[in-house]
């Protein structure tokens, strides 16, 4: 009777494993439903991608189905919605780890990519630099797995795209190992030897839950020296919001790593509690930090603004900095966007991972038969002007740490705001130049343009092709008047950039608006002759055969 029981157990396990296993067929349903849910209520996120390239990835991944295994289906659907390029628009990374991670923490830095943290048996990879995986080099894997993560801008692929490089399944699935295993083999450069280093996974569940650093625990272990925690790490584990007012340099240092209310104290209590001591102390300057601040509820951001605009003593130039990098993203966004148009903040660090306009609030949407969430954003956050989005939002003060100043606690990017001299300096330059040209202030402009785009405060600003927004905005609006002063514009492009094919092209194009072919010609050959293989030079060429016949 025993014997019977225990065989009946095993055959309704066998049955059940058989049940949760799908077959292609509903795969491909599974596919369909999302495509189908996409077309009919998500259309709107055709933005980077267009409907035909979309439909296309999934004709493709359709016809593929039958003859992939289980992770390379789910990779590839992840995929798929990754196309959009939004953030909040994903495949969470869980469903791409199922069988497992390497139990490693990268970080990129400007040297390469380093093993940051490691689970404590795995301390001779410590610190490492990463050059392969498996028999590909880690330029090479990166290459092959960024279409798995909904890649925002190359910021949100250093913050959040990493963690892809320790999933063997992503890793198999995007041809950057043979084989799926538990085991993968890493070559590394360690204190100036090579080696080969073979890691087995952990599950995804036993990694701690970490911002882009490893906090050390007993079972993971940090490379940073940690006799010391620099600001912007202190009370990482206990405290989504403090500061700590640095006396002897009357400097208030404020680290806010989360848009959500704590659960010992809401951020309105937070900002009530900071603008008392503000208001009650000697503060020449308030350093604001939020590289690690990856979101939360945008509408608790409002008291820190009014607080902010309330308090000219610290909202001026050169007294208040507000610190942003590759984690900063979502409503911290959204928070940023506010700092820039409402303060007189000067912004140090990273460029964000986030657009600065983007579709986020995701809703989830289950696959019928595989119950995977796909998350589809559907609210579009708009808090600059359409002219005014970008990628991301750079610093007007660019610093990166290096994996050395990380490991000994030197924190540059703090350095740099303490230390910085705003004297004169435009924290908004292209503003600045606007309104030199709208007061017909020329002789100034002229002037202070060339020192401004050879100033090294200004390294942030792509003065090229800000410029030559100006100037298009101009030339789009058709009217005469407004046609000819884009060729005002262009002409001063090209006394800073003389070989700038982009503004010969938009100078050849506003000439031939005006009727002058001939001037329009010699610009658009001088663009050929400057981007012979390139976009501009193959746009030029075109139109040098439109205006033959």
């Amino acid at each position: 009777m025993r014997k019977t029981l225990l065989l009946l157990s095993l055959l309704l396990f066998l049955q059940g494993i058989a049940q949760t296993k799908l077959s292609p067929a509903q795969w491909q349903e599974d596919l369909r439903f999302l495509q189908q849910t996409v077309h009919k209520d998500y259309s709107f996120l055709f933005v980077k991608t267009t409907k035909e390239s979309f439909d296309a990835a999934v004709e493709t991944l359709y016809k593929q189905i039958p003859n992939l295994q289980e992770h390379e289906i789910r990779v590839g659907l992840t995929r798929i919605v990754s196309q959009f390029r939004y953030g909040h628009t994903q495949i969470p990374y869980s469903t791409t780890a199922k069988s497992g991670i390497l139990p490693i923490n990268l970080y990129q830095f400007p040297n390469g990519i380093f093993i940051e943290g490691v689970q404590k048996d795995h301390k001779k990879a410590l610190g490492a630099k990463v050059l392969r995986i498996g028999e590909t080099s880690i330029e090479k894997a990166m290459e092959l797995i960024y279409p798995v993560v909904p890649v925002e801008n190359p910021q949100y692929f250093k913050a959040y795209g990493l963690r892809f490089l320790a999933s063997p399944e992503v890793l198999h699935a995007q041809g950057v190992i043979p084989t799926l295993s538990k085991t993968v083999t890493l070559t590394l450069e360690k204190d100036g030897k090579v080696f080969e280093y073979k890691f087995n996974t952990i599950d995804v569940k036993d990694k701690p839950k970490v911002f882009n650093f490893t906090m050390p625990t007993e079972n993971w272990l940090t490379v940073r020296n940690t006799d010391k925690t620099p600001l912007y790490l202190k009370h990482f584990k206990d405290k989504l919001f403090y500061f700590e007012y640095l006396e002897d340099k009357k400097v208030l240092y404020v680290r806010q790593s989360s848009v959500f209310d704590d659960t010992n104290e809401t951020l309105k209590q937070f900002y009530k509690r900071l603008f008392a001591f503000i208001d009650t102390h000697e503060i020449e300057k308030l350093v604001y930090d939020v590289r690690l601040n990856g979101g939360g509820n945008n509408y608790n951001n409002l008291p820190l603004i009014k607080g902010l605009m309330a308090r000219p003593h610290i909202n001026k130039k050169g007294s208040f900095y507000y610190i942003i990098g590759r984690e900063t993203f979502s409503a911290c966004q959204n928070l940023t966007n506010e700092i820039i148009r409402y303060t007189n903040a000067i912004l140090v660090g990273e460029p964000t991972s986030e657009n600065i306009n983007f579709y986020g609030d995701a809703r989830a949407v289950t696959l019928p038969n595989s119950k995977i969430n796909a998350y589809l954003s559907y609210i579009w956050w708009q808090d600059m002007p359409a002219l005014e989005n970008a990628d991301w939002t750079a610093p007007s003060i660019p610093v990166t740490m290096t994996f050395d100043e990380y490991i000994n606690n030197k924190d540059t990017v703090l350095e740099a705001a303490l230390n910085f001299n705003a004297e004169g300096f435009k924290p908004k330059p292209l503003d600045y130049i606007v309104e030199l040209y709208t007061t017909g202030q020329t002789q100034k402009l002229m002037e202070e343009l060339p020192k401004m785009a050879q100033d090294p405060r200004y390294v942030f600003c792509d003065f090229e092709a800000e410029l030559n927004k100006l100037g298009n905005i101009l030339l789009q609006t058709g009217r005469k008047e407004q046609v000819q002063a884009s060729t005002q514009v262009f002409s001063m492009i090209l006394q800073l950039f003389p070989n700038s094919a982009l503004t010969h092209k938009n100078l050849g194009q506003a000439y031939l608006k005006l009727g002058n072919i001939e001037k329009a010609k010699e610009l658009f050959n001088k663009t050929v002759t400057l981007d012979v293989d390139g976009e501009l030079g193959k746009a030029a060429k075109k139109l040098l055969l439109e205006i033959k016949n």
